[in-house]
């Protein structure tokens, strides 16, 4: 299994011999034994690095730090451009952001990468022939983290999704399975519920993949494509997904391998990438030198290859598989009668460091040098489109039944606009609605210009203003335009 990142090695490595700069943060829980015993494999195997150590994480956040991330940190990221850190614990509740959002996002990480593959017979799994990469959109989604309280009962959460943002995922997928021989790339969403922003992704996902007739191109709705990702991994080959889905069935996948503990990760950008193992910190078995730092081992593999010390990964990753076909294992992965031996974090870092310079007898061994490039390519221009106000959405507090409260939403139209439809949590509950439908305190109302005639923003104000005369507590509003003459907004269900 190789891989290959986006080649910023001129930004971090002058000449084969210069050390790459990199920002380390040791982070919480499990974080600073599983780095510390990273970090001495990889400098037992030669890597030249120029360490610059940042805090991050519970104790920057408890500090008063509500990103978890100090503003001096980012000037290390932003000079070393790249960036190998522990897990850290974002503390619940409150105002606390998580930092891997935060950083991905500032830093413009869009293309998450996360390679699964079984290491059969050496470690136990269900799908010795699994090898599948994920790669997982890391910027958009429900992942903005946009919410509001807006009612007693209702809150809400932004999915946000982006032709660029899609554009660019997709095309990094086909171009990684490209620069690696993979024969096929797989679409999951849900847009047969979500048709604007799901359908969007699929779609730039069909007009990509027609770009590369090398590839085979399949798309599975997201649930059905995790049953079968679970049960049968071996037919994927390279998975694209926006972000929520992306995050979920990569940790699914690194699972089914044998262990989340093995599941490594690179962060990829114009400008930065960020290598970090997928679990998080498990503050209860911090301090117990039990945890298994291959996560974040084969994350630092990943890192030498992008920093231009392929040599080095080479010589670590091979060093790791002879140790585990050995049967020495931590505890995460270790099989009574298949094992060998129970190793803590630190002495199995020792049996890895002991192994540099030997190659895997039963695995199969991995080669770095000379692999190309995966380009992080721009999103392509596209000519505006012509965009008309039709309409718009009123989203109003109220505990009246709805016949009332679309009596009084009917008295604030006007001549020009009209009351078309009623939901509640996204059903038709007017005109026409059945008594059985559960409403909350949250409803959307709809008006339309009469006769397909245009809106435009002054009749909203003023029908906001007749909506506040009549009583009604209007919580947002969501403007309906066409794009093209095609609505650019979905129909109540049951509509």
């Amino acid at each position: 299994m190789n891989v290959q990142l986006h080649d910023t090695r001129a930004l971090t490595a002058d000449g084969a011999n210069r050390a790459a700069r990199i920002t380390v943060a040791r982070g919480d829980g499990i974080g600073p034994e599983i780095m510390k015993a990273s970090l001495r494999v990889l400098q037992a195997a030669g890597a030249r690095l120029d360490i610059e150590e940042v805090e991050l994480g519970e104790k920057v956040y408890l500090a008063g730090h509500s990103a978890g991330i100090e503003p001096g940190s980012w000037d290390s990221l932003r000079r070393t451009r790249v960036f190998y850190k522990a897990p850290i614990t974002t503390p619940q509740g409150g105002g606390f952001k998580s930092l891997n959002v935060t950083v991905r996002k500032t830093l413009g990480l869009y293309a998450n990468v996360r390679p699964c593959a079984s290491y059969a017979p050496a470690i136990a799994t269900r799908h010795p022939g699994m090898d599948v990469v994920i790669v997982r959109e890391n910027e958009e989604d429900l992942y903005a983290g946009i919410e509001h309280r807006q009612t007693d009962d209702v809150y809400q959460c932004l999915k946000l999704i982006s032709r660029p943002g899609c554009e660019k995922i997709v095309r990094y997928a086909f171009d990684y399975a490209r620069a690696h021989g993979r024969k096929k790339v797989t679409c999951f969403t849900k847009d047969n519920i979500m048709k604007l922003t799901d359908g969007l992704f699929h779609k730039v996902f069909d007009e990509v993949a027609a770009e590369y007739p090398d590839i085979a191109n399949e798309h599975w709705i997201v649930d059905i494509g995790a049953a079968k990702l679970a049960d049968s991994p071996e037919a994927f080959d390279v998975v694209v997904m926006p972000n929520l889905y992306g995050d979920i069935l990569s940790d699914v996948a690194a699972q089914i391998t044998g262990s989340v503990g093995l599941g490594a990760s690179a962060n990829i950008g114009e400008h930065v990438a960020m290598f970090e193992a997928i679990h998080g910190s498990a503050p209860r078995h911090a301090g117990m030198d039990t945890a298994n730092p291959s996560g974040l081992l084969l994350a630092g593999v990943m890192m030498m290859v992008h920093v231009g010390q392929p040599e080095v990964a080479e010589r670590v990753h091979n060093a790791w598989l002879r140790t585990v076909e050995e049967g020495l294992h931590t505890k995460d992965i270790f099989r009574e009668g298949a094992s060998r031996e129970r190793l803590g974090t630190q002495a199995f870092a020792d049996a890895v460091i002991a192994r540099l310079g030997q190659m895997p007898q039963v695995l199969r061994p991995v080669s770095y040098v000379g692999n190309p490039p995966v380009p992080a390519r721009a999103p392509s221009p596209r000519k505006p489109t012509e965009k008309v106000l039709v309409g718009v959405d009123v989203f109003v507090h109220s505990t009246q039944g709805v016949d009332a409260l679309a009596a009084k939403m009917q008295g604030a139209a006007n001549g020009r606009y009209e009351l078309s439809m009623i939901t509640n949590r996204g059903v038709k509950v007017w005109p026409g609605g059945l008594p059985e439908t559960f409403c909350t305190d949250h409803w959307r109302c709809r008006f339309l210009a009469k006769g397909g005639a245009q809106f435009n923003k002054p009749m909203v104000l003023e029908l906001l203003g007749r909506v506040h005369h009549a009583g009604v507590d209007f919580i947002k509003t969501e403007h309906l335009y066409s794009f093209d003459g095609v609505p650019g907004y979905s129909l109540g269900q049951g509509q």
